[in-house]
């Protein structure tokens, strides 16, 4: 199965998100917010794609 370069870039995102809230559960540390400072837009920014990439996931998934 050929993956295009937007379902690469979905899946990464989604597993830095995943990766990211595993350490918030375990430990209570937020690594974008510790790299680019809690509330910034930047970390608004990578949370809002890391949303659409999971979304943009479930879809591909089910189809």
């Amino acid at each position: 199965m050929k993956n295009s370069v937007l379902e690469v870039i979905a899946l990464v995102l989604v597993l830095i998100g995943g990766i990211n809230w595993g350490l918030v559960g375990a430990f209570g540390f937020n690594v974008v917010d510790a790299v680019f400072g809690a509330g910034s837009i930047v970390s608004s920014i990578i949370y809002l794609l890391v949303g659409i990439s999971a979304i943009f996931g479930a879809f591909s998934f089910f189809q």
